[in-house]
């Protein structure tokens, strides 16, 4: 008989609210610098640069977009190929069977329409945005606040020296969580 396992080690958060996008992008800068690990960043719009702050690396969506419009584009040709030319063939005016010129409407809308759709089904999958999810963010956050999440993984994390550079960015909130969203 085994046993019973530990269970499993509960990770608590550190979120910091500030008013600006400057603060934010300085102290995700200077966070990853300082050796702390950047869970998320919450923004009300798209913030330049950021990525590189908090040390993302380059998303692969735009190969899976590519991948999809291939796909969409191989199906098109396949589809009206197949259709004009071999399952029913008609004689209009004399023209071939497989026009070329004819089918790239169709070979257009079916390489946007695959792409589109799979990329994002992949993002949605990505990011975990199932369709009865219950995600909560901070309040306010999408209105005109910002907030950098901290993860304290482990006992190394230093919550003196997080409060030091919280307050010398000037957050206007910190709150501490065993879940930020």
């Amino acid at each position: 008989m085994r046993a019973t396992e530990p269970s499993e080690k509960t990770v608590r958060y550190t979120a910091a609210f500030f008013d600006n996008e400057h603060d934010l992008m300085a102290i995700a800068a200077e966070a990853r610098l300082r050796g702390f690990e950047i869970q998320d960043v919450f923004s009300p719009y798209p913030i330049h640069g950021m990525d590189r702050a908090v040390g993302l690396e380059r998303s692969r969506l735009g190969w899976i977009a590519f991948a999809a419009g291939a796909l969409g584009l191989i199906s098109a040709i396949l589809l009206q190929v197949w259709t004009s030319a071999y399952d029913w063939p008609l004689n209009v005016g004399g023209k071939p069977f497989n026009s070329f010129p004819l089918f790239v409407p169709v070979m257009f809308e079916l390489t946007v329409l695959f792409s589109g759709l799979i990329s994002i089904g992949v993002l949605f999958m990505m990011n975990r945005l199932w369709i009865f999810s219950k995600k909560k963010i901070f309040e306010g956050v999408t209105d005109d606040q910002f907030v950098l999440v901290l993860k304290q993984a482990d006992a190394s994390f230093d919550t003196e020296k997080a409060a030091r550079l919280f307050k010398k960015y000037g957050a206007l909130k910190v709150m501490e969580g065993d879940k930020f969203v």
